[in-house]
């Protein structure tokens, strides 16, 4: 399983600034944030799969475009893995008619270009010996986080999280952990921020990591533009003894 970082940014505001978008493979997507947007025509038309995190827009962005693009190049819809709170937030707002067209009706309810399929936590997606498995997330609406697994190995990728026990009990489960991959938004200086919004920050992250009983390689994602230099020295002070490093764009993990 390879698993190539396309978008891990907490934002825009630079040529190397790329919203959550994860590739696995050539068909699979975890997110559908802007770092979709630099993949070609080709590689568009091949992605079969797309698991959410939750619906906020640096998680979704590029979904409708994507959709809108290549709809008319495949043979069978787009699945869309959502829980069914995300899902209903989807169609109410965005595949709505005023924000976008509903593909899934589209170009006919028989034969539509998006599909959306329900997950639930704990419920795994077995993709052609490539398990996908839902895990507990706790943010400002219905969220997962994932867990990427090819037998050989497993990557958990938080997505947007702020402090959640349970994730941390689901991911001491997981016996062939390698990477994780989480989340830390804002710098400690906007604690009461990350509070609020249920984020993370530095202190926070330790706080969240002291609940980890395996030692996965650590990688920081979802920095916020402006405060990148920052929020990492701040990780680097409260957590250095857990070595984690900065999640790049095109970063490839082989699983």
């Amino acid at each position: 399983m390879k698993v190539r970082i396309l978008g891990c940014s907490g934002g825009i505001g630079g040529r190397h600034l790329r919203t959550t978008s994860i590739m696995v493979d050539n068909d699979i997507l975890i997110d559908c944030g802007t770092g979709v947007a630099d993949l070609s025509i080709a590689e568009l038309a091949q992605i079969d799969h797309v698991f959410l995190t939750h619906s906020h827009l640096d998680h979704i962005a590029c979904l409708p475009l994507m959709v809108d693009a290549v709809g008319d190049m495949r043979n069978r819809p787009l699945t869309i893995y959502v829980t069914p709170a995300t899902e209903e937030i989807l169609r109410a707002h965005v595949f709505n008619w005023a924000v976008w067209p509903d593909f899934s009706e589209i170009p006919s309810v028989e034969a539509p270009w998006l599909h959306f399929q329900s997950i639930e936590v704990g419920g795994d997606v077995l993709l052609q010996k490539r398990r996908i498995v839902p895990l507990p997330a706790n943010h400002t609406v219905p969220a997962v986080a994932y867990q990427l697994d090819s037998g050989r190995a497993s990557l958990v990728f938080s997505g947007d999280t702020g402090p959640c026990r349970e994730l941390w009990q689901a991911v001491n489960r997981i016996d062939n952990l390698n990477t994780l991959i989480v989340e830390t938004a804002f710098s400690n200086r906007e604690r009461k921020l990350a509070e609020d919004s249920l984020h993370l920050c530095p202190s926070m992250l330790l706080e969240e990591l002291r609940n980890l009983q395996s030692k996965p390689e650590i990688f920081i994602t979802h920095l916020k533009p402006g405060q990148i230099e920052l929020t990492m020295a701040e990780i680097e002070d409260n957590i250095g003894d857990f070595k984690p490093r900065m999640l790049q764009n095109n970063q490839v993990f082989q699983l």
